[in-house]
């Protein structure tokens, strides 16, 4: 789950965007 969200969040072109997913599914 955790490389998709990130993938995903790259996908959409903002490293930003992908940091902040990431810190919403670890929380």
């Amino acid at each position: 789950a955790m490389e998709e969200g990130l993938r995903f969040a790259i996908r959409e072109g903002g490293r930003t965007v992908g940091a902040g997913v990431v810190a919403k599914i670890i929380e």
